[in-house]
């Protein structure tokens, strides 16, 4: 018995019963899990908790208590940590030894099946983005105080680089963490603007000036938030992701132990682009299901709604839109899958220098296609693309969203650049290898 057909665009290729070099039987098992239980706990409700601008607790919850929440992490995971918390699988469908990229390639993709990033977001870019740092340069009793909570959900925390007045251009961050006079804390003070969850969460990974000025002058802490003294956190009004807990955060003399500095003192830059990798691929996963979610709904939209005595996909203008949209989608989403292939296979440190630029690359250009597509489909619905609530509610929110993906993680020009830049650099330090060196006739 064959499969009933799918609408265009609307699932990956390979879900679409195509064959792809990428997915091994485990990732398929993996892939069936995850959608049961994402349509079991998220998807169904997900509108309306954006709607009302938060996610219940309880759904937190119960994506911790699932083990849900690893696999925001980069992978590999942290197997040995999760091993001594008794955690030896997720959803019984991969072990935790065995997690890679293209599993990340498919949570990742599964859970923006909402067409949103708020609800999400909500879960999850807090373990995602603030744990790393412990994880990949804490030390041993930094690790131990914070990552049994921190990796079960029994605490939450966050990522807080982000100032008002510094936003892509990290080099120039002015919240200070200057040591008190019995050496045994930093004093910290300045403010952190658009911290996603920042409102619920007990602790920050934050990026704060230890030295002068400049990159040299960066360290990061592990800073305590809720009920802090000290800290006062309010949410802020966004235009979308509405229900990821955008938070303002002000630091008045906070009292931190010098425990809590993440590796050492003026590292803090290098620590900040390594994680903004991880962060900046899984936005670009992300972003490129967004806008297959808003194309297929575009797609199947105009195969019922009539107009002029027929259907609107029988308008040769309207395939135009639709074909130059789609080929975009399945351009990017190709090259994300070869991406996340090329990162199983790199040894860390190598991925970092060859893939680094071109993931700033590939998140600016998922902000572009989301746009492009997301544009389309409220085009196609007309007044109801327009219109927050009915028929085309979803696709109204979807393109409120096209901001929140363009400027966090880093803007889109400043990504742009960022990319060409690190791909100059990597020629010249290339060329400059394969130079005679001076004096001598060697090769």
């Amino acid at each position: 018995m064959s499969s009933p057909p799918i609408i265009p665009f609307s699932e990956p290729p390979y879900l679409a019963g195509l064959p792809s070099p990428y997915y091994k039987p485990t990732h398929l098992k993996w892939q069936k899990a995850v959608r049961n239980f994402i349509s079991t706990h998220l998807l169904d409700s997900a509108l309306q908790w954006d709607t009302d601008e938060t996610v219940p607790p309880h759904v937190f919850t119960t994506f911790a208590q699932a083990g849900m929440l690893l696999p925001s992490l980069p992978a590999p995971l942290p197997s040995q940590w999760l091993h001594r918390l008794g955690i030896h699988d997720i959803l019984g469908a991969v072990k935790v030894e065995d997690f890679d990229y293209i599993h990340t390639l498919i949570y990742c993709d599964e859970m923006a099946r909402t067409g949103l990033a708020g609800p999400s977001g909500s879960l999850t870019t807090g373990i995602s983005f603030g744990v790393p740092p412990i994880l990949k340069f804490g030390n041993a009793q930094l690790q131990e105080r914070f990552l049994p909570d921190l990796l079960t959900g029994k605490k939450r925390t966050c990522i807080a680089i982000t100032e008002p007045e510094a936003g892509s251009d990290v080099a120039n961050i002015t919240t200070t963490a200057v040591k008190s006079e019995d050496g045994k804390f930093y004093i910290v003070n300045g403010a952190k603007k658009w911290i996603t969850n920042g409102i619920w969460s007990e602790y920050a990974s934050m990026a704060v000036r230890t030295g002068g000025p400049g990159p040299t002058g960066l360290s990061m802490l592990v800073v305590p938030l809720k009920g802090h003294p000290g800290v006062n956190m309010r949410r802020l009004k966004v235009g979308g992701q509405v229900s990821a807990g955008t938070t303002f955060i002000e630091l008045d003399d906070v009292k931190v132990p010098v425990e809590n500095l993440i590796g050492e003192e003026g590292a803090g830059m290098r620590y900040i682009m390594t994680n903004f990798n991880h962060e900046r691929l899984t936005i670009a996963i992300g972003a490129t299901r967004q806008a297959r979610v808003a194309l297929s709904a575009a797609m199947e939209y105009v195969l019922k709604r009539e107009a002029f005595g027929k259907t609107l996909v029988e308008q040769p203008v309207v395939r135009q839109r639709l074909a130059r949209c789609g080929a975009m989608l399945e351009s990017q989403w190709a090259w994300v899958e070869s991406f996340v292939y090329q990162m199983t296979q790199l040894p860390k440190e190598a991925a970092d220098i060859e893939l680094g630029g071109l993931t700033a690359m590939a998140k600016a250009q998922a902000g572009i296609v989301l746009n492009e597509c997301a544009q389309c489909a409220q085009l196609l619905f007309g007044g109801n693309g327009y219109t927050k609530s009915g028929q085309g509610e979803l696709i109204e929110r979807i393109y409120r969203e096209v901001p929140g993906i363009r400027i966090p993680g880093g803007s889109e020009d400043v990504m742009m650049d960022l990319g060409v830049r690190q791909l100059v650099k990597n020629f010249k330090n290339k060329t400059k290898l394969l130079e005679r060196p001076q004096g001598t006739s060697k090769l």
